[in-house]
């Protein structure tokens, strides 16, 4: 959540302007998703979310069981719950448009779409979860390995791609291209039978709805590293698991990218990239894990634990209010102020100060102890 709050700091402004700084060129890379193949800092945002969606979920069932609610009782909730990220998420991406905009592809709405499915999961056994797992990665890559590659009189600028863009992929894992692959083609039919002011023909960053299938293995892996938290195991034989884990995802992950069997792609959610931010998923927790829990230096991440115990509060701020705050700094302190320490870094004061004045209500929902939850 810190990470997408921080996206106010405009480091690829500093970038600009500062062109023979590698510094600030290696900030500003890790500031931005990665235009298809390949990972950055920022591109780990959503799994990381998703994934801790499932490291949650047993112990907000066992909590849920623990109240004397009913399974069914508690499985209406989880709807109620996935309905609400999933409005949430359609109201937010339709800010400043005329009308609504009807899309399932942002950070909400795809937990939505697969929560009501992880949460009958998380009562499986963990074998079941195990091959659920595997199931959601081999059928997913499957049905995009078997749609078929664009003909030679595909009309390419039609769906949003570029035939001899320098991101395309050739040979077999061209069936994972931008805007020409399985996912692309549902929405062309699915986005469009909602009401729209023009037809549907395409994402401009090639993102789908599609991608909430294999975002549920996400969640899944999430789901399993909470099943080891919560089990008896002692810490040491915890942060091991989740080691190996980590490093084996992002092993397997790099050799299915590199053999060409699978690439790994954020944007469209491959099996691959499943499997790669798990890995980077593993160690973090890992590493929070180890040094909260087990050395309990809880203080040294008080300012994380502020924006983390309202992490759908930091949503919605970081989504939808800071345009309103931007204005309002400009108008009360000037539209210059920010060039205190020269025209380079006015995008980084500006920011700066934003993150500052959205982290200060989070503070104070948190001193008032007002924690939205859903």
């Amino acid at each position: 959540m810190l990470l997408m709050m921080a996206e106010v700091l405009r480091l690829h402004k500093v970038s600009e302007a500062l062109p023979d700084s590698s510094f600030w060129q290696f900030l500003a890379y890790h500031q931005d998703h990665v235009e298809w193949v390949g990972c950055a800092l920022h591109d780990l945002i959503q799994p990381s979310f998703s994934f801790l969606v499932g490291v949650v979920l047993p112990y907000s069932i066992a909590s849920r069981l623990t109240n004397e609610s009913s399974f069914w009782k508690t499985f209406r909730h989880a709807l109620w719950r996935s309905l609400i990220l999933i409005l949430l998420g359609i109201f937010l991406r339709s800010q400043w448009a005329d009308h609504t905009n009807f899309t399932f592809e942002d950070t909400l709405t795809q937990i939505g779409l697969g929560y009501p499915f992880l949460f009958l999961l998380g009562f499986a056994s963990h074998r079941i979860q195990l091959v659920a797992l595997i199931v959601i990665l081999v059928g997913y890559w499957a049905a995009f390995a078997l749609y078929p590659l664009p003909s030679p009189d595909f009309d390419y600028a039609n769906a949003g791609a570029i035939k001899d863009w320098e991101h395309n992929l050739t040979g077999f894992a061209a069936h994972w291209n931008k805007n020409t692959n399985l996912a692309w083609a549902f929405d062309r039919w699915f986005l469009n039978l909602f009401p729209r002011e023009k037809p549907f023909l395409f994402n401009g960053g090639g993102y789908a709805t599609l991608s909430f299938i294999p975002t549920l293995g996400t969640m899944l892996l999430g789901l399993i590293a909470g099943n080891f938290l919560k089990s008896t195991k002692t810490p040491q034989e915890k942060i091991r698991i989740f080691l190996i884990l980590g490093v084996s995802g992002l092993i397997l992950g790099l050799l299915l990218n590199w053999s060409g069997i699978c690439p790994n792609v954020k944007r469209i959610w491959t099996p691959t990239w499943v499997i790669f931010s798990g890995g980077w998923c593993f160690l973090f927790l890992a590493f929070f894990y180890w040094a909260v829990d087990v050395l309990q230096k809880r203080n040294w991440f008080f300012f994380l634990t502020v924006i983390g115990m309202n992490s759908i509060a930091a949503y919605v701020i970081a989504d939808g209010f800071n345009s309103y705050v931007s204005k309002s700094l400009r108008t009360h302190l000037g539209q210059n102020y920010a060039a205190i320490f020269g025209d380079p870094y006015q995008s980084l004061v500006h920011g700066f100060l934003m993150l500052a004045i959205d982290w200060l209500i989070l503070k104070w929902m948190y001193d008032k102890k007002l924690f939205i939850r859903i």
